[in-house]
């Protein structure tokens, strides 16, 4: 009879491989919970662990201290470019050498071809593999010596703890924390990580492995620093191997015959970084063939045969000056930071969003704070935490609105000033977005615009803009004829306006572009909507009790029920206009999710070519999500995807999509 136990090992490790390794599931979560379960009560009954057990990757006791190994192979650190100008140079360097070599040798090389990988901004791991078996990790040290991990990397569900190959060698790699179990973890977190690299690195150099594995890292191998018995010739070669032994490699790896298209490679690899599941911070250009490295050799530090490109820091250190409370047109306050400027991306930041005092109180940030500022997405800067809890003055939250003097309340753990038409910055901000472009799109009006209208001449809410008169216009400074007959011409044009617009122009709290058109859809006029209840609200998709009470709650307030009035008594007449939309086919009536980079169009662009053929273009992936379309390196919603059944297509089976829908 067969071993039971060794049946259900070999069945969720080979589990494990497809999931973690392929990114290709071929199990359910409750087949690989069932198998799980069963194995951890075989192994009670039976009183052992076979030494290749998943269960032995959930952490093991506590270790005293780190001891120290020595690398059977130094680990070198990377020649650093931070400009397309430094890129060249090593090139030309590169070329150079082969040029001086080729003039003497009796076998020239060839013109070089250049590899390009992530750099991945994590722990560099080092694993030492000997007759198959995982037998010792260590992070990188000082290249020759460094600390030994193994009980801690074994907690690395993508790392195998066996392998075919039978001789010795060592594996570099890089431990990582996805930005998916970053998140999960600090929503849970009494104590929330920093950032995704201080999660793993810290994970790894924690003496307890169960602190390892409770954060669900991860791991590429990129580099064979040692192997008995065995050389390759290039660094596909060598890639392809670590795939043969089941061990986890990103499957971008690309090969360019010359620079030129490297640079240009790296401009594309900078404008999906953010939408990666995990961090890089550069990329890895490397020399492909083995001979050519061999020639090239090394310096003292790093060599000479690779080099790494840096992209611009995310996430700089700097000092928190002072604190100002910013009133939005809610009547929201969000507390602004004032920094010490600093460089992040190419661009000098010298204010950061700390999003409410509760964020403040979680972050233990003080005035005069070291705090880690994060840039993405060119999006404001935020303050992701501070370099040290103790020191700096605690910042104090207003008890009165800085604009208006209006007593504060607290309202679903965020702070209120509750004055509308007499608070300059809310109603100031309240018309800037009823004007906004994918709201009213009054063209020939601004934020500045908006404030001489409140000063002068007393305008407190959006209907206000419909009675504004050509000779008030002319009484403003810097109104000529010429601009107030265009204001006056887009307030016009504004009146013939779509429901969905209309109704995100309202600025109805939690309501924006997507839940506007939604709620459009389903009711298809401003009096059905104001009139709905929570039950039909909620009944629609994606739509909740939140966003529900928002809408009930702005009808039911008798100062925004008169706005909406005069708007209508002035004109304003909002249609649902679906005659666009198609009714049958096959985005009708479906959910979709895009996810990764498209080759033929932004994200964006997708989304609208789908919602305009009847689907729905949604940002996360759920129960109701019909399928994902994913493009090149695709994330966390390709996993999910996967992982709930859901399913997949290609960007070329999209495309079919679209032009057989298109030209019905």
């Amino acid at each position: 009879m067969p071993d039971r136990m060794r049946e259900l090992v070999d069945r969720i490790n080979q589990l494990n491989y497809h999931y973690y390794v392929l990114d290709d599931p071929i199990a359910s979560d409750d087949e690989w919970d069932a198998l799980y379960r069963e194995l951890v009560l075989l192994e009670q009954s039976q009183g052992r662990v076979l030494e290749d057990s998943p269960t032995r990757l959930v952490g093991g006791e506590p270790v005293s201290a780190f001891e120290q190994t020595r690398h059977l192979a130094r680990l070198y650190s990377m020649n650093k470019a931070q400009s397309i100008e430094e890129l060249y140079a090593w090139q030309a360097r590169v070329l150079k050498a082969i040029e001086e070599y080729n003039q003497t040798a009796a076998q020239p090389v060839s013109a070089p071809q250049y590899t390009v990988e992530y750099k991945y901004d994590g722990l560099t791991i080092n694993l030492t593999y000997d007759s198959g078996e995982l037998v010792l990790a260590a992070t990188r040290g000082n290249g020759e010596i460094g600390e030994i991990i193994l009980p801690q990397v074994k907690t690395i569900r993508s790392i195998p703890v066996y392998i075919p190959f039978k001789g010795k060698m060592e594996v570099q790699g890089e431990g990582i924390m996805r930005i998916s179990e970053f998140e999960k973890y600090n929503a849970a977190a009494a104590e929330p990580l920093k950032n995704p690299r201080n999660g793993a690195a810290g994970a790894l150099r924690n003496l307890d492995p169960k602190v390892t594995a409770s954060r669900h890292l991860d791991c590429f191998t990129y580099n064979i620093g040692y192997i008995e018995g065995k050389s390759f010739t290039s660094s596909l070669e060598m890639m392809e191997f670590l795939k043969e032994q089941r061990l986890p490699v990103n499957p971008y790896f690309k090969v360019f015959d010359n620079i030129d298209d490297v640079v240009k490679e790296l401009k594309e690899i900078e404008s999906i970084r953010e939408s990666l599941d995990f961090q890089i911070d550069g990329v890895v250009i490397k020399l492909a063939d083995f001979r050519t490295r061999k020639l090239l050799g090394y310096t003292d530090k790093f060599p000479r045969w690779a080099i790494a490109y840096k992209f611009f820091a995310q996430e700089v250190l700097t000092t928190l000056r002072s604190v100002s409370w910013e009133v939005g047109r809610t009547g929201k306050i969000t507390p602004l930071a004032h920094l010490e400027p600093v460089e992040i991306g190419g661009a000098t930041v010298k204010r950061a969003t700390l999003n409410n005092k509760w964020d403040i109180q979680r972050k233990k940030v003080k005035l005069g704070s070291k705090v880690w500022v994060r840039r993405s997405n060119d999006v404001i800067p935020e303050i992701m935490g501070v370099q040290d809890e103790d020191g700096g003055e605690e910042i104090k939250t207003p008890e009165v609105c800085p604009a208006c003097g209006t007593r504060l309340i607290e309202k679903d753990m965020l702070l209120f000033f509750p004055n509308k038409k007499k608070c300059r910055p809310q109603a100031v901000g309240r018309l800037t977005h009823f004007a906004s472009r994918d709201a009213m799109d009054i063209e020939a009006f601004s934020e500045k615009s908006a404030g001489q209208f409140y000063d002068v001449l007393g305008v407190r809410e959006a209907a206000d803009l419909y009675y504004i008169t050509n000779d008030q216009l002319l009484s403003l400074d810097n109104w000529k004829e010429k601009k107030a007959e265009r204001f006056l011409s887009e307030v016009e044009k504004s009146k013939a306006c779509r429901l969905d617009s209309f109704i995100y122009a309202l600025g109805i709290s939690n309501i924006g572009k997507r839940t506007a058109r939604d709620l459009a859809e389903h009711f298809q006029s401003v009096p059905k909507l104001a009139g709905a209840g929570l039950e039909e609200l909620t009944r629609i998709d994606e739509i909740g009790e939140i966003v529900a009470n928002s809408v009930i709650e702005f009808f039911g307030d008798e100062v925004n029920s008169q706005m909406v009035n005069r708007l209508f008594e002035a004109g304003v007449s909002p249609v649902w206009d679906s005659a666009g939309k198609k009714s049958k086919g096959f985005f009708s009536g479906r959910t979709f999710v895009l996810t990764g980079t498209l080759g033929s169009m932004e994200r964006r662009l997708a989304a609208e070519r789908i919602e305009a053929l009847g689907g729905k273009a949604s940002g996360s992936v759920s129960k109701n999500t019909f399928a994902v379309i994913a493009g090149e390196n695709a994330g966390s919603k390709l996993e999910k995807a996967r992982a709930l059944n859901i399913r997949v297509i290609d960007e070329e089976e999209f495309l079919k999509l679209l032009e057989g829908e298109e030209n019905a």
